[in-house]
């Protein structure tokens, strides 16, 4: 079962520890050396930036990371597509899912009884570690919406919700790609493709097809009971902070805990958890004990649960400063830049065109001087 530290030190030694290389040769393996560093970027601990920073100083040559790097900039796209498209990446993007037959989750999925054996075990440690591997997030997602054929929206919203490192982006937005909706064709895996990278040997499971027989499947028995997606946020109850209402103050929120931000400067800081943006988008208790553990390394951070307009009658907004977001337009005050690994922005409609760019600008110098000569 994989879990996930919230003190700094672990944290830190989780960034020393990736290997670029056996990740690129191993990343879709169930048992590969993936970062596990997902729900500190998510949470902002750290940065994609500085997780780049610390690869460049691995000494290794470029054609070695590039896989990890490029794995990194995904998720910098997805952010950069989510700030063009705002509130759009809940709807399909680039052409309509189809055919849908629900709107809702197949209770199997939710139940986690597809009778597809890693699949389910996959959902069961989803619950319970809230940590589910990239790989089989594709795998549910093609079930939910390829054979199932649920639209993709409530279902996202179910995984999101459990995930540690729920990012609106890249959890809504990889599954339109899956879905048809962001991409040029659906994603599909049958029972060989998990048995191969999941290291199981089941047969005779209705994804044990070939892939030219996905087009005419009817949907399974096991699938067609659905359920509505369903999740209330529990959020914590607490006395009211002691704020000075004219000194500088630095908002914290679900998707900014860095605690390096201004640090050692004498200012207020508060984690804002507002009601209504866990009412559009509840998270399990799990994610929400995970993200005030992480809070702790904050020093001095005082809890506000409530709106930023309740907030702003305890301090001048003018007083505000936060980190820009797209879940943050309504904010007030002095918004301040995101760290990003390149200077690359705006809406691209495809990674690949965004990844071009980004690499350019990214590429070692001594690779491009060693492709010179």
């Amino acid at each position: 079962m994989h879990t996930f530290p919230t003190d700094l030190p672990s944290i830190e030694s989780r960034v020393r520890a990736i290997d670029p290389v056996s990740y690129a040769a191993t990343r879709n393996y169930k048992d590969g050396a993936v970062t596990h560093l997902s729900p500190y970027i998510s949470r902002g601990v750290i940065s994609t930036k500085q997780v780049f920073e610390h690869i460049k100083t691995l000494g290794l040559p470029w054609y070695k990371v590039e896989k990890l790097v490029q794995e990194l900039a995904w998720r910098d796209y997805w952010q950069q597509v989510w700030i063009a498209k705002g509130e759009g990446i809940e709807r399909d993007l680039k052409q309509d899912q189809t055919p849908i037959s629900n709107h809702q989750i197949p209770s199997a999925i939710v139940n986690a009884e597809t009778g597809i054996e890693e699949v389910d075990k996959a959902i069961i440690e989803l619950y319970e570690t809230g940590y589910m591997h990239n790989h089989m997030r594709m795998y549910v997602a093609s079930i939910c919406c390829n054979i199932a054929n649920s639209h993709w929206l409530q279902p996202a919203k179910w995984l999101y919700g459990h995930l540690l490192d729920g990012d609106l982006a890249s959890n809504h937005l990889s599954w339109q790609w899956v879905a048809g909706a962001f991409s040029s064709k659906k994603y599909y895996a049958n029972q060989w493709n998990i048995n191969t990278y999941f290291k199981s040997d089941q047969k005779d499971t209705f994804l044990d097809l070939q892939y030219e027989e996905f087009e005419h499947l009817e949907i399974p028995g096991k699938l067609l009971d659905t359920v509505p997606f369903d999740l209330e946020t529990l959020l914590p109850s607490h006395l009211q902070p002691e704020l000075v209402k004219n000194k500088t103050t630095l908002i914290y929120n679900y998707y900014n805990l860095d605690p390096y931000w201004h640090q050692g400067e004498n200012v207020q800081r508060v984690l804002l958890l507002e009601p209504s943006f866990f009412m559009e988008n509840p998270v399990s208790q799990k994610c929400i004990d995970f993200a005030l553990d992480l809070a702790t390394n904050i020093k001095g951070v005082q809890l506000f649960v409530g709106e930023l307009s309740d907030l702003e009658e305890l301090v001048n907004s003018e007083h505000f400063i936060f980190k820009e977001h797209p879940k943050n337009t309504h904010y007030k005050g002095k918004e301040e830049p995101r760290e990003w690994m390149s200077t690359v922005k705006g809406y691209y409609p495809s990674f690949f065109a965004f990844w071009k760019k980004c690499k350019k600008e990214i590429r070692y110098e001594s690779d491009k001087e060693q492709e010179k000569q």
